[in-house]
């Protein structure tokens, strides 16, 4: 028996999962202590609920995922809109330095896949596709190069980069509020009362301020402008042979579009953007992990917790005594190392997750928010290309 959940059905069951999720968190002292975001508590919960269903029933449970790759390129379009070209230029020094340290990642997370499959006797692509392709790539990058690899001859190379990436996305999102946490915690740390922390405060106070039907609109317009003005972007660069994910190009034209208000002195509304962001980031995540398909991934599931420790391992060393350390070991250097933890082993989204659920515990952190999606959305994709081709061009993997 099967049981499809589409259309607007799933938007009932996303919601239904984060109601759960934030009752638990709740409910459950150690999850608020931990800092786990209530979107992965409530979608790990329905994932194996799911599961259960199969293993015990033979009930399939499948979900059309059109609409959470709306929210995505929703989200990151959220994340356009509000990035002026005037906060972008802040960033400068410490966006150098945390690319710096994501190409660090990338590469120790290749040598710890790498080396891995080798020590157990397979072939180094699969500890490739455990590597930087699956963990900091995320799923898009998995398929991608999964299928790549199965033409070359890696047999189920892509479910198992699937896999290695789904378990990816459930660790970032466990693992980067215990580990800012901790870092606040150890070392003393809140919220500086600087310039930025004012202005951490302003847009607190903004965000709050009252939202009218028209802002709701306005945002409504900017948001499918963006997605639908990203895909013409997208399909005339594939043209010209170059393909660019298509969030990035719907983030690129939110940022045309918001210097563009401003610059003629009609600036978008920043808090209808920012609650819609935070409703996309929520439903995209949400909809992501309660649609694992935990049964596939029974078979190879030893191995993969094997890669998924090992990096786990990898990123939390990155985190700690790389990020940490070389922004300045301060406040915003810890939500920042939280940030990096979904990096790199989920996504952007679930970065930006965990380190809100550390900034409504702590207080705010502008750096970490001006940052971190940067890093997420412009660099560390184009970075991994780059890295992932060095490493096929190893002698190991033949010259290419």
């Amino acid at each position: 028996m099967e049981i499809k959940i589409a259309n607007l059905d799933i938007i009932i069951v996303a919601v239904l999962v984060l109601a759960l999720g934030k009752l638990l968190n709740r409910k459950l002292p150690f999850l608020e202590k931990y800092n786990i975001p209530f979107a992965v508590t409530g979608g790990i919960l329905c994932s194996l609920f799911v599961l259960a269903l199969q293993a015990g029933w033979n009930i399939k449970v499948s979900f059309d995922l059109q609409l959470r790759d709306l929210f995505l390129l929703f989200f990151f379009s959220t994340i356009g809109l509000g990035a002026k070209l005037n906060t972008l230029a802040r960033g400068g020094k410490m966006l150098f330095l945390l690319t710096l340290v994501a190409v660090l990642l990338l590469v120790a997370q290749n040598i710890a896949g790498i080396g891995i499959a080798m020590l157990s006797g397979q072939a180094p692509g699969y500890g490739l596709l455990a590597g930087s392709v699956s963990f900091a790539g995320g799923h898009g990058t998995a398929i991608a190069w999964g299928e790549v690899a199965a033409e070359a001859g890696l047999k189920g190379a892509a479910e198992f980069g699937i896999a290695c990436a789904t378990f990816g996305l459930i660790a970032g999102g466990l693992i980067g509020g215990p580990v800012g946490g901790w870092l606040i915690e150890r070392h003393g740390l809140r919220p500086a009362e600087t310039a930025s922390a004012a202005q951490g405060q302003a847009e607190a106070e903004e965000s709050c301020q009252e939202i009218h039907i028209d802002d709701v609109l306005g945002t409504l317009l900017a948001l499918s402008v963006c997605v639908t003005a990203g895909e013409w972007v997208n399909q005339f660069l594939a043209g010209k042979g170059l393909s660019l994910p298509g969030f990035l190009t719907a983030m690129m034209v939110g940022i045309v579009i918001t210097n563009t208000a401003d610059a003629f002195r009609r600036p978008l509304n920043r808090p209808a953007i920012d609650r819609a962001g935070e409703l996309s980031l929520q439903l995209f995540l949400a909809m992501s992990l309660m649609s694992m398909d935990l049964m596939s991934m029974m078979s190879s599931l030893g191995a993969i917790l094997v890669m998924v420790l090992a990096q786990v391992a990898v990123v939390i060393a990155v985190a700690v005594f790389v990020v940490f350390r070389v922004t300045g070991r301060n406040y915003d250097s810890a939500v920042m190392a939280s940030g990096f933890c979904g990096l790199g082993l989920g996504a952007t989204p679930v970065a930006i997750a965990n380190m809100t659920a550390l900034t409504s515990k702590y207080g705010p952190s502008v750096q970490a928010f001006l940052v971190i999606p940067l890093i997420g959305a412009f660099f560390i994709d184009l970075l991994n290309a780059v890295v992932i081709k060095f490493f096929i061009a190893m002698p190991f993997f033949g010259g290419g």
